[in-house]
């Protein structure tokens, strides 16, 4: 009896002995209010389009991605269709000779201009299309071009040829500047420290070409179908970035976003980051990255 009761006290003390058992993550809806995986995939299934905003060195975020687009595969079936940032419209021929097994990986690679980090964080999403043969659609504008606008300003886009404009948004851009919006939202890039206004002004030009390329493909490929599109989280935090271009394109389109936030403490939403999105993937501030 002696050696059950001390057994049980021990177990009882174990936790506070060994600390809290740690956490990768934890789900929010725009509440703060703590939520399942499968709530938060059912909420998604209900929109036309579903925003994944990432952080792009975060393992918890990509893997999230994968597990939603299963979940969301799960839900539309063949009805489903997933866009990403990280592919330049440029390059859909490529990637539909890819997806439809005309072309080896290696060459899809060596041409298609991924991201240093493709084959560990986007890798999974576009081999589980491929396999089960869901549209996928780079909604990207060109870099190139994206440098253009960041060099010499959104009116420089008008010299490109008409061929060069098929893999950007119709011109003209609609934008307005506000300086304090996007000195808040560039504040974490040290290198605009001495930059003037007009510098600025162009790098928030170059996001907003961005922004609409995306926002005008993925509405020039819904067709009463369901959308995926991963992003940075900049480009649909707030509902804004990539989400009043496609409502402007497409109107009436019911938007569900999700985004991703690193937090000292993920057992509560962090006030701070109420308003953000619909669902949060809160992830502690010292999980590892990518990069």
């Amino acid at each position: 009896m002696r050696k059950t009761i001390t057994n049980l006290l021990f177990a009882l003390a174990a936790p506070a002995l060994m600390g809290a058992t740690p956490e990768a993550y934890r789900l929010f809806d725009n509440s703060g209010r703590p939520v399942t995986f499968d709530e938060m995939a059912d909420s998604l299934s209900r929109a036309d389009v579903v925003f994944i905003g990432e952080n792009h060195n975060c393992p918890i975020s990509h893997w999230m991605e994968l597990e939603i687009t299963k979940a969301m595969h799960r839900a539309h079936g063949s009805s489903l269709t997933i866009g990403e940032e990280m592919m330049e419209a440029d390059n859909q021929l490529l990637l539909d000779e890819y997806m439809g097994r005309a072309i080896e990986y290696d060459r899809f690679e060596a041409e298609a201009r991924l991201w240093d980090n493709y084959s560990t964080d986007y890798y999974p999403v576009v081999f589980y299309a491929k396999e089960n043969r869901i549209p996928f659609v780079a909604t990207n504008i060109p870099r190139r071009y994206a440098s253009v606008v960041k060099n010499r300003g959104l009116e420089a886009l008008d010299s490109l040829s008409d061929e060069a404009k098929r893999y950007i948004a119709p011109l003209p851009i609609p934008f307005s500047f506000d300086h304090e919006k996007s000195e808040a939202a560039f504040g974490m890039m040290q290198a605009l420290g001495g930059r003037t206004s007009g510098d600025m002004e162009r790098l928030a030009q170059a996001q907003a070409v961005k922004d609409a390329t995306m926002a005008w493909f993925i509405s020039r490929n819904m067709d009463g179908r369901k959308f995926l599109h991963i992003n940075g989280s900049y480009h649909s935090d707030n509902r804004d970035g990539i989400v009043p271009y496609l409502l402007r394109y497409k109107p009436r389109t019911k938007v569900a976003t999700v985004t991703s936030v690193r937090q000292e403490d993920i057992t509560t939403l962090d006030p701070d980051n109420l308003g953000r999105a619909d669902f949060y993937i809160a992830v502690p501030e010292e999980f590892p990255t990518s990069y």
